[in-house]
C-alpha cells in the first residue's frame, strides 16, 4: 500500500501505484517506514504533530520526545487505515480544532447569590465597574480581582471581558 500526505495534512491510502502518480501538487508518498522518516526529515517537528493529531483514533500530542518516535507512531497509526473497495482510497477524517470544540462546550450556568454573580452583574452596567467597586462587593485583593477576571471569566466561562482607564482609573465591562 501506498500513502500520501497533503498540504492540509490529510493522510490517503492509495490502492494502486497508478494513483500514486495521480496525486495533486504538494501532496508526498510513501510505502513503507524508511520513506516516512526520509520525508519526516524535511518536514518541522510541528507537521509531524498536526500530522499525528490528524490521525483518527490517536491520543493528541503536543510534542515529539524525537523524530523516530514521530514516524514510528504515525507508520503504526497508519497501518489501521484501509483502502475503500469502491474508490480506492480512504482519507483519515481531520479532527476538529480545539477551537471549534472550545466555541461548542456550554457555558457553565452561574448560580445566583454568588461573588461571580455579583461580579458579572456589576460588569454588565452600562458604564462598567471599576477594581475598587469589586473589591468592595467581594472582599477581594486587587490581584484577586484581576485574577478572577482573566481565569473564570474569561477563560472558564469564555466572556468578552473590555478593560479601559477612564480618569487614570481601571474599568471593567463586558462586551455584548
Amino acid at each position: 500500500m501506498t500513502f500520501t500526505i497533503d498540504v492540509d495534512n490529510n493522510i490517503t491510502v492509495l490502492a494502486s501505484s497508478l494513483q500514486t502518480e495521480e496525486r495533486q501538487e504538494g501532496t508526498d508518498a510513501f510505502s513503507s517506514s524508511q520513506e516516512l522518516a526520509t520525508l519526516a526529515a524535511k518536514l518541522p517537528g510541528s507537521r509531524l504533530v498536526e500530522i499525528w493529531n490528524s490521525l483518527p483514533g490517536v491520543e493528541p500530542v503536543e510534542r515529539f520526545t524525537s523524530r523516530q518516535v514521530a514516524v514510528t507512531r504515525i507508520w503504526k497509526a497508519v497501518q489501521n487505515l484501509e483502502p475503500t473497495a469502491g474508490a480506492g482510497r480512504r482519507r483519515a477524517p481531520k479532527k476538529e480544532s480545539a477551537q471549534i470544540k472550545a466555541n461548542r462546550r456550554t457555558r457553565p450556568a452561574v448560580r445566583e447569590n454568588t461573588k461571580t454573580a455579583k461580579v458579572i452583574a456589576l460588569l454588565q452596567q452600562p458604564s462598567g465597574a471599576t477594581v475598587q467597586a469589586i473589591m468592595r462587593a467581594t472582599g477581594w485583593q486587587t490581584h484577586s480581582v484581576r485574577g478572577f477576571i482573566s481565569g473564570q471569566l474569561k477563560k472558564n466561562l469564555g466572556l468578552k471581558v473590555r478593560s479601559s482607564k477612564r480618569d487614570g482609573e481601571r474599568i471593567y465591562s463586558l462586551k455584548h
